[in-house]
């Protein structure tokens, strides 16, 4: 199968405290009283996806996954048997990770307030236009779903898979990552828009599961689909682009982008 040599390069990736951020906000947990065994838990469980994934990591992921391991072995101790550390302010192991936290969101905080006001200076004008009627009764518009919040969809729909199929690991070779960018091509026109779970309905395998998802991937990076969502931890949408004749495949060999409308 294919997936054994496909490497998966994406630059959409953010850094490891984007993710513990993440991981924070969709527990609904205050930074400051995080459970460092959770977290740890939480944060493995998406690099071991990545592995199965075959994705690039880049090496501050494995970084900060050995640090949560040895945040969560000294949370075990006993104060008495703690480590002696010459800078400690305090006994909490969590504080220096916690203080990271907290500046790293400042700055992400700052710099999301600095990139909505140039979007909002961006529709100012010298001319005041009338006011546009005001839309009434439309759903909630979709947001653009980040990586992370992908990789949740995937776990979510192999963990049903494999609960639903006791059949053990089979080998599927059937499908390459190219074929499935053809098939999703072929099966989702131009604009239209799927539940991601749909994506995987007529998978047998955990191999097909695999391929397929890797095969989004790679289609996003294409600028092919979008992926968007109308909430944190909400169902997530996959919508095609209006895009001109090129051919995907191609695109994928060669590494170039497609253009779109």
């Amino acid at each position: 199968m294919e997936t054994n040599d496909y490497k998966v390069r994406l630059e959409i990736f953010e850094g490891p405290l984007d993710l513990l951020l993440y991981l924070i906000k969709k527990d609904e947990l205050d930074i400051h009283s995080i459970s460092i065994e959770r977290i740890t838990k939480q944060y493995l469980d998406y690099i071991n996806t990545f592995k199965l994934l075959n994705i690039d990591l880049a090496s501050e992921f494995i970084v900060m996954a050995a640090n949560l391991m040895y945040l969560k072995s000294r949370t075990l101790l006993p104060k008495t048997e703690q480590p002696p550390e010459e800078d400690a302010e305090d006994d909490d192991p969590r504080w220096e990770l916690i203080r990271q936290l907290i500046e790293y969101k400042k700055f992400k905080d700052a710099a999301g307030f600095l990139s909505l006001k140039e979007m909002e200076q961006e529709g100012h004008f010298a001319h005041q236009p009338e006011a546009a009627p005001l839309p009434t009764d439309e759903p909630p518009a979709l947001a653009e779903a980040n990586i992370f919040d992908l990789i949740r969809a995937f776990q979510n729909v192999l963990k049903r898979f494999e609960e639903a199929h006791d059949f053990g690991d089979i080998v599927d070779d059937r499908y390459t990552v190219s074929d499935k960018i053809d098939l999703l091509l072929e099966n989702v026109e131009p604009g239209e828009s799927r539940r991601f779970e749909e994506l995987f309905q007529s998978a047998t395998t955990k191999s097909e599961v695999i391929v397929t998802f890797l095969a989004l991937l790679e289609l996003m990076k294409l600028n092919q689909f979008v992926v968007m969502q109308n909430e944190l931890l909400g169902d997530i949408v996959i919508e095609r682009r209006t895009i001109k004749a090129t051919n995907a495949l191609e695109a994928v060999e060669t590494g170039a982008d497609l253009e779109t409308e």
